[in-house]
């Protein structure tokens, strides 16, 4: 293979360096994202142009993050209509010595826990946080975001606006949370993370069952945050990304028609993620008591490790429900546990359970329910039943794969009723 070209390497630096660089420019410039992502780019536009001239420093970042400090001071200077706070800044900069602790690791960590915990502040909504972490963590660009959940550009693009005006303005700090804090705040960063994860695992919308890189995100950003902050929800949180995207390779066929758990060949999971996994698991569960994250990876795992549908332990699987049911009771764990007590005692006991959540008001319009009932009604071979429940999930389900799949169902029952 031949060298790679100097813009090719510093390609290399953007995709690897350049959430660092930001973060430690976010500090340096008190929690400016304009300041600092404009003096990113200038610093990456420069370096293109010098290190093709010069050669790569031995430390790129820091001649990054040195140069981007010297492009802020000199736009800021240039200025003269710069408001109090900008001025502020600007003599902050100047002041500061000359040579930054960019060799302290603690520093740098501690940078990029700061751009995390920022994006994902509980003030902001979850559809703020989502599009500014993956826009300034991840480095995804606006159109990609978009295209990723189904917005036009500007809409996305002004969603991320004015999620950094409402930081500016409701003076959140750019900061890492005090000990005391650290619970609520990383709740949020974990809910960020699994919603991205989810959206590319199982789209709740469109023509795909999945959307690869938007998981491949969240798991490398929660990997990310458990190399910066130890914490066995964190592990947790990775044992179940890991072990549902595991699955991936099995969920559709050729087509891209969703194939059920129990119709998936396992050949076709990956079973060096379902070690991973499983071992992370282990981590979480030794590490205290589990939280709603590791509990729901306990029931990946009893998944990923039964050799078959039928040898599926489902007596473990209800039993992890109900304890996640008691640490955080909704009606979607209810409805996971009800299928799993299908599974252990039979698809009557499921359709007793499931009768005490159909007229949840929250669940009204999730078809995963009305489509549980309806394969229940089928197993117990009650196909009115049945095609009046598939008729009801499929008023309601939004996603293309998942809406052929339960015509088929559907078709199926009429032909043979």
């Amino acid at each position: 293979m031949p060298p790679l070209s100097v813009e090719q390497r510093i390609t290399a630096i953007y995709r690897d360096e350049a959430s660092r660089v930001l973060a430690t420019l976010m500090r340096l410039f008190q929690g400016n994202f304009d300041l600092a992502e404009d003096a990113m780019q200038e610093a990456f536009i420069a370096a293109l142009a010098q290190w093709q001239r010069d050669g790569i420093p031995d430390n790129p970042r820091a001649w990054l993050v040195s140069t981007g400090r010297f492009k802020a001071i000199d736009r800021l200077r240039k200025n003269t209509r710069l408001d109090n706070n900008l001025a502020a800044i600007a003599d902050s900069l100047e002041t500061q010595e000359q040579t930054l602790p960019l060799e302290d690791e603690s520093t740098l960590e501690d940078d990029r826990l700061r751009l995390i915990f920022t994006c994902c502040h509980p003030s902001l909504s979850i559809e703020a946080r989502v599009a500014l972490t993956l826009r300034e963590v991840c480095g995804l660009t606006t159109e990609a975001i978009a295209a990723a959940f189904l917005v036009p550009v500007p809409t996305l693009a002004q969603r991320i606006v004015r999620t950094k005006n409402k930081i500016r303005a409701a003076g959140i700090p750019y900061a890492v949370p005090e000990p005391h804090a650290l619970p609520a705040r990383l709740d949020a960063v974990l809910s960020t993370i699994y919603l991205v994860f989810n959206e590319g695992y199982s789209a709740s919308s469109g023509c795909s069952v999945t959307q690869q890189d938007l998981s491949a995100e969240a798991i490398r950003l929660n990997r990310l945050l458990q190399s910066l902050l130890p914490h066995a929800e964190i592990t947790g949180l990775l044992a179940l990304m890991l072990l549902h995207d595991a699955r991936r390779g099995g969920r559709t066929n050729a087509d891209g028609d969703l194939i059920p758990l129990e119709e998936q060949n396992r050949s076709h999971w990956n079973r060096a993620q379902i070690s991973e996994g499983c071992d992370l698991v282990v981590q979480a569960l030794q590490a205290g008591p589990p939280g709603i994250y590791t509990l729901q990876a306990a029931i990946a795992a009893v998944h990923a490790e039964a050799p078959s549908a039928e040898e599926t332990d489902w007596a473990e699987i209800t039993g992890l429900y109900e304890l996640l049911s008691q640490l955080s009771p909704s009606p979607i764990v209810e409805l996971n546990r009800a299928v799993a007590v299908a599974m252990r005692d039979g698809p009557a006991a499921g359709l007793r359970e499931m009768d005490k959540l159909k007229d949840h008001k929250a669940l009204q319009r999730y078809h995963l329910l009305h489509a549980a009932r309806a394969d229940l009604f089928r197993r117990l071979g009650q196909s009115p039943q049945a095609i009046s429940c598939y008729q009801q999930a499929l008023e309601v389900v939004q996603q293309e794969p998942e809406r052929r799949f339960l015509q088929q169902r559907l078709a199926r029952l009429q032909k043979h009723s």
